[in-house]
């Protein structure tokens, strides 16, 4: 019995120091507390952003996967934070900006007009009767020298008459004075030879072109009474012809007076006619809120004809100098600012203000606010755009 009892308290005693040993070495080697979970603030479909759900589950506008949305994203750094999964769920595409030279292309339409400069006029010199029309319709074509119209002028003979008495008196200065107010009648050199030669009055006068041209407009007709300066026909010339261009006011700046265009035309197929810009009109269509500018075209085969319409482009020069570009997609313009998304590497990005300059070639000019190898943002930048405005990661940006 004695040995039961001792027995006992060995394993009593033993029991008593292998639990004091536990709890010391609990006490100095503390073991490591349990990552706390992260606090999820809700659910949301990438490509809708702005709409958020209170559980997990599959989005009710895309065959996808709600994300959670973590209370602690968006502290440690500015910009948005996307995996490689959700990159190509939003079908991102990313390009680099690169140095580049943009020629911007201009492209317009012109109609062929008269030189208005080439109009001439053909006026009545006195008063008188037409007695015979040669040219009876307008756009008719006449050669130089070619008669127009037969005029009867009777107020003539007074004049013709004193001069011829004067000229048999053999005055000299009298003679001289007398054929001077022949001339301020405007009578015509060729007349008043002809009441020399002749010695009678001379009242019917033929009118002629003076150079090749069509008539533009006729004034008169067979039988009608004229007056002095009367305007009987409008001659216009073919060469050389007006181009009048209309452009976008977008363009203005690509045109300028002396800038080389080329013309071509789907009545002639395969040739171009080539100018210059003689003049950038000052008034702003109103219609079709366009520009205008006009081109002198010459014409000596006289192709072109009044109301032809052609397609203008400037003829290409020498290349500019390269300037820093990206892609024209990738620009987000907002109305007040103009700005991109920066691919910054490790899957995330950050929206930057950019001045743009030029397009061209579906390139944009950046002339500040981005540097040459800086990744943008060409597909998916607007919903990444939507997305850290939702979140206000980006404040500088999106002010």
């Amino acid at each position: 019995m004695k040995k039961i009892i001792l027995t006992a308290l060995a394993v009593a005693l033993l029991a008593a120091i292998g639990g004091y040993y536990a709890g010391s070495r609990g006490h100095s080697q503390p073991a490591e507390e349990a990552p706390a979970a992260r606090k999820v603030l809700y659910w949301y479909d990438p490509m809708v952003p702005g709409q958020r759900f209170d559980k997990p589950g599959k989005s009710p506008f895309m065959d996808m996967q709600l994300v959670p949305r973590y209370a602690d994203e968006g502290q440690a750094q500015t910009g948005v934070s996307i995996s490689p999964q959700q990159q190509q769920n939003l079908g991102m595409v990313v390009k680099t900006a690169q140095m580049r030279s943009l020629a911007p292309a201009f492209q317009a339409w012109a109609t062929v007009t008269t030189d208005e400069r080439s109009l001439h006029i053909v006026p009545s010199p006195a008063n008188g009767v037409v007695e015979k029309l040669f040219v009876r319709a307008p756009q008719q074509w006449v050669k130089a020298g070619e008669p127009l119209a037969q005029l009867w002028i009777p107020t003539w003979t007074t004049a013709q008459q004193e001069y011829l008495a004067v000229r048999q008196l053999g005055d000299v200065a009298l003679t001289r004075a007398a054929r001077e107010r022949l001339a301020l009648q405007f009578m015509p050199e060729a007349i008043v030879r002809q009441v020399e030669r002749s010695g009678k009055p001379q009242t019917r006068l033929t009118l002629r072109a003076d150079k090749a041209g069509y008539v533009a407009k006729l004034d008169t007709r067979e039988g009608a009474q004229v007056v002095a300066t009367a305007s009987l026909f409008e001659l216009a010339s073919l060469d050389p012809v007006w181009l009048v261009i209309d452009y976008p006011q977008s363009q203005a700046a690509l045109l300028a007076v002396g800038s080389e265009v080329t013309a071509s035309s789907e009545n002639w197929p395969g040739e171009a006619f080539h100018g210059r810009v003689s003049e950038l009109l000052p008034q702003l269509e109103t219609t079709t809120r366009t520009l205008k500018a006009r081109v002198v075209l010459e014409n000596p085969q006289q192709k072109l004809k009044p109301g032809m319409y052609l397609r203008v482009a400037l003829t290409d020069k020498q290349a500019p100098s390269p300037v820093l570009a990206i892609p024209e997609e990738a620009l987000i313009a907002t109305g007040s600012r103009n700005r991109v998304i920066i691919a910054s590497g490790e899957g995330h990005f950050q929206a930057v203000n950019v001045t743009p300059g030029v397009t061209a070639d579906g390139w944009t000019e950046i002339r500040s606010g981005l540097k040459a190898d800086d990744r943008v943002v060409t597909s998916g930048q607007f919903l990444i755009d939507s997305e850290a405005s939702l979140r206000s990661a980006l404040p500088e940006a999106a002010q």
